[in-house]
């Protein structure tokens, strides 16, 4: 079965112009986000594991994009989260450019290929210049959502 991006993205989980000044600011933001997606998950857990994931290396995988991602004991299924940074920000990106499009992915702890295939499909999404033009230029939240499902190669 393969998974899509609006099978784990809803336009409540895509957000523009979000302000936060550094890779440490957004990994903590996106925590409060998803702890209040997931009823048995503290904030402060998510931002360990997420935290943990980026010293094995970073998630920004260039042309100022970052996927952050990890598993979850209390996730149920695979969950996105979309965000449009106000400024770029350093996220130690394997090209050093900053970042400005962000996609965090949180999956079930047991859930090894789904997450690997997601990672897949985002990669090769972001891999393709238009797509990466599509999110960067909507003008709303809603826009960003429906450019992130439709675009996908």
């Amino acid at each position: 079965m393969s998974l899509r991006i609006e099978d784990i993205l809803t336009p409540e989980r895509s957000v523009i112009d979000v302000a936060v000044s550094s890779k440490k600011k957004l990994l903590e933001q996106l925590s409060a986000l998803v702890a209040e997606e997931i009823s048995d998950a503290s904030a402060d857990d998510i931002y360990e594991r997420l935290l943990a994931r980026e010293r094995m290396g970073s998630t920004g995988i260039g042309e100022g994009i970052a996927i952050p991602h990890c598993r979850l004991m209390h996730c149920e299924r695979a969950l996105g989260i979309l965000l449009r940074l106000q400024t770029p920000i350093d996220y130690d990106a394997i090209d050093g450019r900053p970042v400005d499009l962000v996609f965090a992915l949180l999956v079930p702890e047991e859930a090894t290929d789904e997450h690997l295939q997601i990672l897949a499909t985002l990669a090769s999404n972001f891999n393709q210049e238009e797509y990466r033009d599509a999110l960067r230029n909507a003008p709303d939240a809603k826009r960003l959502f429906q450019r992130a499902i439709a675009e996908q190669h």
